[in-house]
């Protein structure tokens, strides 16, 4: 399956400055019955968006007007310390990736969340706290901050000052996400290849 390519993204974020996001947070287990990819965005951080009558918490972040209204949508999720930890399950990256998210910074990811979603085309940016701090403090005096997250330089940049930091991706991983493939989409790319390789082989 095929995902986003991504390059450069430009875009204005969702901050989230909660430490220790685990996976049944992001996706409760009473919604992994699916067996496809598509839907789990509608019950991403179900427990914390919805009231036992299914009404909107007004007070988390995603039912607030200034990060869920009309215009651009926010592409970037910003986390706090230790973000998908717990379960290994797939479908917390897929919640995320379906809700519209491109790319989650926090300053430490769960190694096994961290797989997942570079597997669907999410990009997972650590960057140190101290410029953690930063972005949650910028997002908080301007809801309309940017962030730009080059892959291609493996750079995260808070528009807003120009302060930018470095950040590390497997080489496989980032050949992948710049060409929106999957593991399987990548061996395909590869199928002339394997065919003339195949012709010199002897049986």
């Amino acid at each position: 399956m095929a995902y986003d390519k991504f390059t450069i993204l430009r875009s204005t974020a969702v901050p989230m400055p909660i430490e220790n996001v685990d996976t049944d947070q992001i996706i409760p287990a009473r919604f992994l019955k699916a067996t496809e990819r598509k839907g789990f965005g509608d019950n991403l951080f179900r427990d914390w968006r919805y009231n036992n009558d299914d009404t909107p918490k007004q007070d988390f972040v995603l039912n607030n007007p200034t990060y869920s209204g009309e215009g651009s949508p926010r592409k970037i999720l910003v986390g706090g310390k230790n973000f998908g930890s717990g379960s290994s399950r797939e479908h917390a990256a897929w919640a995320i990736y379906d809700y519209g998210f491109r790319c989650v910074v926090s300053s430490f990811f769960a190694d096994i969340f961290r797989n997942n979603s570079l597997n669907i085309g999410i990009l997972p940016v650590q960057v140190s706290p101290e410029f953690l701090e930063k972005i949650f403090a910028a997002i908080d005096a301007d809801p309309n901050t940017e962030l730009e997250i080059n892959l291609p330089t493996q750079t995260i940049t808070l528009l807003v000052t120009g302060e930018s930091e470095s950040f590390n991706i497997n080489g496989y991983k980032k050949h992948n996400l710049i060409n929106g493939y999957d593991d399987i989409d990548y061996l395909l790319s590869m199928k002339g290849e394997i065919e003339t390789f195949a012709e010199t082989r002897p049986f």
